[in-house]
């Protein structure tokens, strides 16, 4: 589960917004500081940046003053009590010395980025203050750090701290400016002390970059931090378990007795929960917890509560066994073409029996008068031998008789806000009822009427399951506040679905119940009906009026220059819809060509995540003039550097170039298509790093340049073209493995992926467009191609999007000529992931939160896939593509 998410379901029910667009008090605006409220003083330029509010010093023509790009800059942390007096000391300070600074506006941004799960690099930045040299800086450290002596605020992770106070320092890049990173990515940059630009590494830990001193004034800082060490505690620490904004988990050894522990980490005025609770205030409620149900054989036993630096530790025995949610890969009879019906009887048994050793575990904490509050399938244990279970992570356990809400929780078992005391382990274990046998159930976070329609998708799967058992889960997942005599309560976390989401027909409900929404809603498979249904939620998604993005999709697209590209952006939907015959979105063009004139700074630079794909798709759409613009533009940068990826390297920006240089007779494009070749067989010819150190794949992988190279052979018959995509195409499969069941995926030591974009099924769109111009003499490429064929036909997969779900399998299916029933069973199985939107057929993007229309993880990527299926006259196809010349 990618945490980040959750901070992007806050602001909008139905898809993936930035944290800065919740609501708060009031119907349009969030609840802001009233340092935020200031008017902007006289010479300064008030600007919101995201999260931030810039002020900036301004020179009689209004434009900023010339300072440093990069420096030695200040950080102020705050808690929820003191950030509004923080924020107004720094602004009075700074103002009147025309030193620039930001700061977070209101008190829930500030408390999204210190909550558990926020980014680490971020945690306790509050204000950010850019002093003009190290003299200024000194100053300023001292002088306001009098100001702010002792006031607290998170550790700023990765920065040095100044004394005792809320100040830390860090250096880094003033300006915007981004380079190519080792792995091909555009990223933030700084100018190292030979004036070439490296990324400005934020790693949560203080670090000074090799080619800058470390001011004098700031060594006894820098001594004072490493006196604080582990080597005197009675623990020796073996491994990290587990890391989050709140602080780490070990596994450890008591050097006295040998006994094996788990060291539990809180970091004061972090990682806080949606009461406000911090990382230490949670670690105590969890001991408190733990030693209330004591001796219950079904919690760890506490063992030790100490204090380090300034951080709490919670000492706990260590249990042996696996989580719960590690025997889905293994065990799922699903996970594979044709399960054996006796395999689905085993595992219906197996699931049963754990369901009701959990349901035992709760039911006894319980007793104990004590709410778990965080039931989901990473926090139960169960024991090697597999006839018990344990219950890990108590730190949001609290008294049934407080009544409380859930304040932490895993998506797919969020209780709705109605839910309080045991009623919230009571909607846990439904939602576990279900997700054993479709771990699914982050779904319900969109709309919980889907549980009735995945308990009948389940039913068909697993017939040996009891009715009443599935039927009891679905009442108790959609049951309404005014069913259960209670009173509703605002949501917290990642909100579940509204009142216009709430269920109106569920398992066991009245005949006079109004139809289920899913009911009416269009089959994927009924096509062109499914395509015109698509369609319509697409366009009635769209927002033209934003900046930011046309179309709701991934969280991607507000990092990566403005939702533009293919993969995440506007011109991956605008593609999808041209190529299913969906007609012309005119303002969705009109917005595109406004956005691309001029240009988002950082917006990359390759085929599916920048400039290369956005010119190609307007090429397309009949814009050519832009096209060449944009790719001109990425010409001008140092693309010799990128990658060799699909995604957002060479391979990408080659087919490109080689498209337009072919389509419009520009000599300088076919140049520097003929120069991309030469870098990637050059690349090739070298030996290829660890399977362990590299990606595979068609996006991120050596399958993109066999792609490039491979289209290249076609345009030019050279042979050693052929000769190296065979070369690329076999590292990709030595990062393979085949499985019992004879399915082969990409292995990434520690899952293996069989999708489209980074797993073996876009290495198999490669091999079967080399089979059609190549003899396979050693039959090495049909062996794989079985194998990605048996991947791509499994029963079950845990999201539908086109790079990492189903509508992948979809796509690779038809294209590579499958037996029609194994491309309708995959059709079929889309519709288990199926949503309404405005009453139209939609579909949720990754980690299932929200809804999503994009290209790469939304409903434009299934909308593809069923083109390419379905759609007999002219079968939709990905970028450079088109079906194979020859059907192996």
């Amino acid at each position: 589960m990618d945490k980040r998410y959750e901070v992007y379901a806050l602001a909008d029910r139905h898809f993936y917004e930035t944290p800065d667009r919740l609501a708060g008090e009031g119907a349009d605006a969030a609840p802001s500081y009233e340092t935020a409220r200031r008017a902007v003083p006289a010479g300064w330029r008030a600007a919101r940046i995201g999260d931030w509010l810039a002020l900036t010093p301004v020179d009689a023509e209004g434009r900023p003053r010339s300072g440093p790009a990069q420096g030695w800059k200040i950080h102020a942390s705050a808690t929820r009590e003191n950030a509004e007096r923080i924020a107004g000391i720094v602004w009075d300070y700074c103002v009147p010395r025309a030193v620039p600074f930001k700061f977070v506006p209101g008190p829930h941004l500030l408390h999204l980025r210190n909550v558990k799960y926020a980014a680490r690099d971020g945690s306790g930045k509050f204000v950010t203050i850019y002093p003009a040299d190290e003299e200024q800086l000194q100053v300023v450290l001292e002088e306001l750090g009098a100001l702010l002596e002792g006031l607290d605020g998170p550790y700023v992770l990765t920065d040095l701290r100044w004394n005792e106070g809320p100040l830390y320092v860090r250096y880094g890049a003033f300006a915007r400016s981004f380079v190519v990173d080792d792995r091909g990515t555009l990223v933030p940059a700084v100018t190292d002390g030979e004036g070439r630009l490296v990324p400005d590494r934020r790693a949560p830990s203080f670090q000074v970059p090799e080619w800058v001193t470390l001011p004098s004034f700031l060594e006894p800082q820098l001594a004072a931090r490493n006196t604080t060490t582990v080597g005197d505690l009675p623990y020796r620490i073996e491994k990290a378990l587990h890391f989050s904004n709140g602080g780490g988990v070990y596994s450890g050894v008591d050097t006295r007795n040998g006994q094996r522990v788990v060291l539990k980490e809180g970091r004061p005025h972090a990682g806080l929960a949606a009461d406000g609770a911090d990382a230490v205030t949670r670690l105590a409620r969890e001991k408190y917890a733990l030693e209330r149900v004591s001796g219950l054989g079904v919690v760890p036993e506490v063992r030790d509560w100490f204090t380090l630096g300034d951080h709490r530790f919670l000492v706990m025995d260590f249990l042996e066994g696996r989580p719960l949610n590690s025997f889905f890969a293994e065990r799922h009879p699903l996970l594979a073409p044709d399960p054996d019906p006796a395999a689905v009887a085993d595992y219906t048994a197996w699931a049963l029996r754990v369901h009701r050793m959990v349901e035992e575990a709760v039911e006894a904490v319980h007793g104990c008068g004590i709410a778990f509050n965080d039931l989901h399938v990473f926090n139960i244990m169960v024991a090697p031998d597999e006839r018990s279970v344990s219950l890990l992570d108590f730190e949001a356990a609290a008294p049934i008789e407080e009544g409380g809400r859930q304040v932490v929780a895993h998506p797919g078992f969020f209780a709705p806000p109605d839910r309080t005391g045991a009623d919230v382990d009571r909607y846990a274990l439904a939602c576990l009822r279900l997700a054993l046998f479709m771990p699914v159930t982050t779904l319900f976070v969109v709309d919980r009427a889907k549980a009735a329609h995945l308990a009948e998708v389940i039913l068909g799967q697993f017939p040996d399951i009891p009715r009443s058992f599935l039927e009891e889960a679905v009442v108790e997942i959609t049951r309404t506040p005014a069913s259960a005599g209670t009173t509703t309560a605002s949501a917290s976390a990642v909100p579940p679905a509204t009142d216009s989401n709430s269920p109106s027909h569920r398992a066991g409900s009245s005949s006079a119940a109004p139809p289920s929404p899913y009911e009416a809603l269009a089959e994927p498979g009924d096509w062109p009906y499914s395509r015109d249904s698509m369609v319509k939620a697409i366009l009635a998604s769209a927002t033209p009026e934003r900046d930011d993005r046309l179309f709701p999709g991934d969280i991607a697209q507000f990092s990566d220059g403005g939702g533009l590209g293919i993969a995440y952006g506007a011109a991956g939907v605008l593609y999808a819809l041209s190529e299913t015959g969906a007609g012309r979105y005119e303002e969705g063009e009109r917005w595109l060509l406004d956005h691309t004139d001029p240009l988002p700074a950082g917006t990359p630079l390759g085929l599916y995540d920048g400039l290369a794909g956005v010119g190609y798709v307007l090429d397309r759409l009949g814009h050519r003039q832009r096209a060449l613009d944009l790719v001109g533009t990425v010409l001008d940068e140092k693309w010799h550097k990128l990658s060799s990826d699909l995604h957002g390297g060479l391979a990408g920006l080659g087919l490109v170039l080689d498209e337009l240089g072919r389509t419009t007779g520009e000599s300088e494009l076919e140049a520097r298509a003929a120069e991309v070749t030469r870098i990637l067989q050059e690349r090739l010819a070298e030996p290829p790093s660890d399977t362990k150190k590299r990606r595979a794949g068609l996006m991120r992988g050596a399958s993109g340049p066999a792609l490039f190279l491979l289209r290249r052979y076609e345009a030019t018959g050279d042979p050693g073209l052929l000769a190296s995509a065979a070369e690329a195409l076999r590292r990709d499969l030595e990062c393979c493995v085949v499985h019992p069941g004879g399915s082969l995926e990409v292995d990434e030591g520690w899952r293996t992926l069989p999708y489209l974009g980074d797993g073996s099924a876009g290495v198999g769109l490669v091999i079967d467009d080399y089979l059609g111009h190549a003899d396979d003499d050693q039959g090495e490429f049909e062996r794989a191609r079985a194998g990605i064929l048996t991947a791509a036909t499994s029963r079950f997969y845990a999201q539908p999007g086109l790079f990492q779900g189903r509508a992948g399998m979809v796509l690779h299916l038809s294209r590579t000529g499958a037996a029609p029933e194994r491309v309708a069973e995959q059709v079929a199985g889309l519709g288990w992931f199926a949503m309404p939107y405005q009453g139209q057929l939609a579909f949720p993007g990754h980690q299932m939160m929200r809804l999503s229309m994009d290209l790469g993880t939304g409903t434009a990527g299934c909308l593809l896939a069923l083109g390419a299926a379905l759609d007999g006259e002219v079968p939709a196809r990905l970028p450079f593509l088109p079906p194979p010349r020859r059907r192996p």
